[in-house]
């Protein structure tokens, strides 16, 4: 019912059973379904408004018979909105409106008298939120179409950082050419502090010298000195493109046998840039 509509979903309800379906509206907006959540007392002195014939109404009631509800209940029809109920109460006169029935029922309440909402509340949200999930799963909603709408914070930073706006380029890399000479690489590193020197032929990275590289061919110090580039850089490194995701390069660089701390970003065998774990967990851990 909710995915053929055209229109919204308004969420309404009235005290405790309003709270649960003002988090229900906001966890539906958020993934993808345009829901908005109606105060049922404020729809009896003109909210009702918001409501339009292609809307689906949720209406929130354990026992189906809240005053504020039922009466806006014939409102509700004559509009021409779809309802569905949730109550634990399928024969309650909302219960007998509804166009459908999600059962909310529990034995008792959680509260040692059994009347503070206590269980039937939980049972509302986990309801609302196998809705919600389900409704995720039928729109084939995507992490990037979750972080359009989350792009605050360290959820936002995470979902929406790519690695082209971390990475660092131009004058701020190390490159040298095959042929330099490991003085020549050293200096590099030291001047530019990536950890890392980038090797190239033209504009094509062929190799990649970490400081890891420099302590191996250390430990023949007697032919340290004499070595060139070519001797002591990885052909086969591991790259990544600019318009990853950032937390895509991160788990690159972790999740293998031996982690890597620096991520060359190429494309088309074009060196663009270079990546730091550092960076990105600074802006996507």
């Amino acid at each position: 019912m909710i995915l053929r509509s055209k229109g919204k979903v308004v969420i309404t309800g009235i005290g405790k059973s309003g709270l649960i379906g003002k988090k229900i509206a906001a966890t539906m907006a958020s993934t993808g379904t345009y829901a908005v959540f109606m105060n049922s007392a404020e729809g009896l002195h003109g909210d009702l408004g918001m409501i339009h014939p292609d809307d689906v109404v949720i209406a929130i009631s354990n026992s189906g018979n809240s005053d504020e509800v039922a009466s806006i209940l014939p409102s509700i029809k004559k509009i021409g909105a779809r309802l569905i109920a949730m109550t634990g109460n399928a024969n309650s006169v909302l219960g007998r409106a509804a166009d459908c029935v999600l059962d909310i029922g529990v034995e008792r309440e959680a509260c040692p008298l059994n009347l503070a909402p206590t269980s039937s509340t939980t049972s509302t949200l986990v309801m609302g939120d196998a809705l919600s999930t389900v409704l995720i799963e039928l729109r084939q909603f995507k992490p990037e179409n979750f972080a359009v709408y989350h792009p605050g914070g360290s959820l936002g930073r995470r979902l929406l950082m790519r690695v082209k706006d971390v990475m660092h380029s131009g004058e701020a890399l190390a490159i040298c050419r095959e042929s330099d000479s490991v003085d020549e690489v050293l200096m590099n590193m030291t001047a530019k502090r990536l950890g890392a020197v980038c090797v190239v032929d033209g504009e094509r990275i062929v190799g990649l010298i970490t400081e890891g590289d420099i302590r191996r061919a250390l430990q023949k110090r007697e032919a340290f000195f004499g070595y060139k580039a070519v001797d002591i850089m990885t052909s086969a490194f591991t790259s990544i493109d600019e318009e990853k995701m950032a937390i895509d390069a991160l788990e690159l660089m972790e999740n293998r046998e031996n982690q890597i701390s620096v991520l060359p970003v190429v494309g088309e065998g074009r060196l663009k840039g270079l990546v730091r774990i550092h960076d990105l967990l600074h802006v996507v851990g």
